[in-house]
């Protein structure tokens, strides 16, 4: 496995607005590692709870918009591939495989579009916190705005850990 301790180049990142339906969060991006454990996919679970991302599952990803508003996210490709729509209705179709892993900070949407048969996935969350599910109905709208904001910045990274690129990544731009 590569060390991207010092060079952040291989993780892209993508920022989506609030449609008025997704919130996305308003100042953390999307962070997705591509092919991060290509060589070991089935170890993601055992590899994020090690990195302190815990109430972890292996299943799929539902097949309508939703978000955590009370915790952020990563999801890591076991088996398989999947193509998500991610940060809502009109957000980015983003197409993983085997080895990648996308961390999803609270409030961001996502949808699986499409997965191969023997598609799986582990999910986890920083510290092992409960999450909900919302799905955009308009009563939700100002407490998950409020709770958006109160998620804390986690403490590590799910993939490197302790000083890892998330930490550094989203501690510039929590406003």
């Amino acid at each position: 496995m590569r060390d991207l301790r010092q060079d952040y180049s291989d993780i892209q990142s993508m920022k989506f607005q609030d449609d008025g339906v997704i919130p996305n969060h308003p100042h953390l991006p999307v962070l997705l590692y591509k092919g991060v454990w290509r060589t070991e996919p089935t170890r993601a679970e055992s590899e994020l709870n090690r990195n302190e991302w815990g109430n972890s599952w292996i299943n799929g990803v539902y097949d309508y918009h939703h978000y955590h508003s009370n915790a952020h996210e990563v999801l890591a490709v076991m088996s398989g591939f999947v193509r998500l729509i991610i940060g809502g209705e009109n957000g980015k179709k983003v197409y993983l495989e085997s080895g990648d892993v996308v961390v999803l900070p609270a409030g961001t949407g996502h949808k699986r579009l499409e997965a191969s048969p023997d598609f799986r996935i582990a999910g986890a969350y920083p510290g092992g916190m409960n999450y909900n599910t919302r799905t955009g109905k308009p009563e939700e709208r100002p407490e998950v705005l409020q709770e958006i904001l109160e998620v804390p910045v986690p403490g590590t990274d799910p993939v490197y850990g302790e000083g890892g690129p998330l930490t550094k990544l989203w501690l510039n731009r929590r406003v």
